[in-house]
């Protein structure tokens, strides 16, 4: 198996750097002198794309869904993301916690009860809102935009970063997929691109996580402390954050990262058993067991649904834009991913990444929308009104509506935003390291003052974009910044395919003496 080593290939590539930080520099100053112009010149330009996005994305995403589940059972399933003797860098609880932490924690704070809520009130799949019906179908489709399709795409990206990374001595980046087709050439303009659009969708992916972490956690501060709730208030936060993120992926991996990552897991269960307590918890763990079997019995349907005969912007605005945020945030958490499962089989990846955060988020909206949606059917409601209202008040809204005391509810108010908090700070340093791991052709431990630098790039950029439109800003710049990466992943899947090929542990093919495993890889084929 022939490997490029470290020495064979640029330390620091420099043109992906450049070409990044004048893209999103030229994006700042846009945003920041011409704020109405930029917000609505992204709009528009959501909207004429808009028709192209809605099959697009879901052909993309279905295919994926059904590409890694192919990689986690088929004839590959035993290559492992590293030499064929080494085992798991990580244990399971670190692992796990670092994978949900990383992945969707800040979203799935501000999602998991105003998701629910807001199908409750009306969606293509229930004829009436507000009813029983509607209750149930609203758990599906959380499900569905925060479950196994989503995890796929991360998975794939992981996958690819992993594999040619460890098993083949090339960059932790994404430029290596293109290695079976070009060979050394990947060092060159090429492979330049490939990085920077995958560093353009993690920039854009990242500021909306924190944005969406800064609304929810100012609303938390105005809950909790009666603080006038505004926009400064929420640009203090970032600021607050990118410093703390700037300490925390300075100090590394190990240290840092993981610290917070651990922590996070632990405030997640702490939350959960206390709503579990409180909170209707037959309820809970009924819907949790009955949708489950739905989302199941649906998911085809709602992998293929693309609303074509339907005006509505239903599609538009939920799956497109939860699918665009998880493309766009792929190159992030699936490099992050790459970088904490070295030594695991595919199988082992695949069934760890799909099912071990699916089933915790699963839980997690049953407990969370669950106890909101109980609250609307059987104890009077008012939540719809609250989020309705405002999207970021969902949680708080919940917490108000239990049955227990002023103290008890302000106790867990304060912990939902210490929550929301660290993983706030947990994607920022998270995602300030995966850039810098791009750009420095795949270094584990890029420089300091790069890490740094990043990390503050990342929270004014956030800043910046609040400032020009908020939340609306956020989500049409990440439904774009997705598409031309969602390009790169198709390319990522056939250079993986092609490398697979002269995998040692494929069966030959059937009516053939012998296998591509047989053959030496050599990359290219005229490399």
């Amino acid at each position: 198996m022939q490997k490029l080593t470290d020495a064979s290939h640029p330390v620091m590539p420099i043109l992906p750097s450049l070409l990044s930080i004048t893209i999103i520099g030229l994006t700042l100053v846009g945003a920041l002198i011409w704020q109405s112009e930029f917000a609505s010149a992204l709009a528009y330009i959501s909207s004429a794309v808009d028709g192209l996005l809605r099959w697009w994305y879901v052909a993309l995403v279905a295919f994926l869904t059904a590409f890694v589940l192919w990689l986690g059972l088929g004839r590959y399933k035993n290559v492992r993301l590293g030499k064929d003797d080494e085992q798991p860098e990580y244990q399971l609880f670190p692992w796990l916690a670092m994978l949900f932490a990383a992945g969707t924690g800040v979203g799935l704070l501000f999602w998991s009860i105003a998701e629910p809520i807001m199908h409750f009130q009306g969606n293509p799949f229930s004829p009436e809102g507000l009813t029983p019906a509607a209750a149930s179908t609203a758990i599906q489709l959380s499900f569905f935009h925060w479950g196994l399709n989503g995890w796929s795409i991360f998975a794939v990206v992981a996958i690819t970063f992993g594999y040619f990374s460890y098993r083949h001595d090339l960059p932790l980046a994404p430029r290596s997929a293109l290695y079976p087709f070009i060979g050394k050439r990947i060092f060159g303009f090429w492979g330049h691109m490939v990085d920077t659009l995958s560093v353009f969708a993690t920039v854009f992916g990242l500021a909306t996580t924190l944005g969406l972490g800064a609304r929810q956690t100012g609303t938390g501060l105005k809950w909790l402390f009666s603080i006038e709730a505004s926009l400064w208030l929420e640009l203090a936060v970032v600021a607050v954050v990118t410093l703390i993120a700037t300490i925390s992926v300075v100090s590394g991996v190990r240290r840092g990262v993981k610290v917070l990552s651990e922590l996070n897991l632990l405030l997640t269960l702490v939350l959960l058993a206390a709503f579990m307590v409180i909170g209707p918890f037959d309820y809970m763990a009924g819907l949790f067991v009955q949708e489950i079997g739905g989302y199941l019995d649906n998911l085809l349907l709602m992998t293929f649904y693309v609303g074509a005969n339907e005006p509505g912007s239903w599609q538009s605005t939920w799956t497109v834009f939860f699918w665009g945020w998880w493309l766009a945030w792929s190159p992030f958490v699936g490099l992050f991913i790459a970088r904490i499962s070295r030594g695991r089989t595919l199988r082992e990846f695949v069934f760890g990444v799909l099912l071990l955060p699916t089933l915790i988020t699963f839980v997690w909206i049953s407990v969370m929308g669950g106890t909101a949606l109980h609250s609307e059917l059987f104890s009077g409601g008012g939540i719809v009104d609250a989020v309705n209202k405002d999207v970021a008040y969902a949680l708080f809204a919940t917490i108000e509506h239990l049955q227990t005391s002023d103290s008890v509810q302000f106790v867990m108010g304060f912990v939902a935003t210490l929550l929301i908090s660290v993983y706030f700070v947990t994607s920022a340093d998270s995602g300030a390291l995966v850039i810098n791991i791009i750009l420095s052709g795949g270094q584990l431990e890029p420089p300091k003052v790069a890490r740094a630098g990043w990390a503050i790039g990342n929270g004014v950029l956030t800043a910046v974009l609040l400032v020009a439109g908020g939340i609306a800003v956020l989500q049409d710049a990440v439904i774009l910044a997705a598409l031309p990466f969602s390009l790169v992943i198709v390319v990522m899947v056939a250079g993986l395919l092609k490398a697979l090929r002269s995998e040692p542990l494929a069966a030959p093919r059937e009516g053939c003496k012998y296998s591509r495993a047989d053959e030496p890889w050599t990359g290219a084929d005229d490399a």
